[in-house]
């Protein structure tokens, strides 16, 4: 599944497809679950912060969700992530996205992809 997103409506629109297609393969809804808030939060980020469009695929690879965001800004994530204070708004999405996800990593080829795979429970 592949998506170019560029508001939020759009957004929804893919996270929708994106769920329907998981379950049609027979993915455990906890891991769709799981996916649909990776990618939320991923896609989120780009929407606002990363210059307002977003490339967007997800894969079932074995027992693996293999999800990929790239956006057009150069902005390259950190290796580790914190969760920010209790009372900051913004801090804790690489953080969240690290919790529910297996391994990530990124490249800038093409401006920022960042790879998340989540283990199938």
């Amino acid at each position: 599944m592949y998506f170019e997103i560029d508001d939020y409506n759009a957004l929804r629109t893919a996270l929708k497809r994106m769920c329907a297609g998981l379950a049609a393969e027979d993915v455990p809804d906890e891991t769709v679950f799981d996916s649909k808030l990776v990618a939320d939060e991923l896609l989120s980020n780009v929407l606002q912060h990363g210059g307002g469009r977003a490339y967007f695929s997800a894969v079932r690879v074995g027992d693996e969700i293999k999800l990929a965001v790239r956006s057009e800004n150069r902005y390259c994530p950190p290796e580790t992530s914190n969760c920010a204070g209790v009372f900051e708004e913004c801090g804790r999405g690489l953080f969240l996205v690290d919790r529910f996800s297996v391994r990530r990593d990124y490249t800038e080829v093409e401006g920022i992809r960042v790879f998340i795979r989540i283990a199938k429970q």
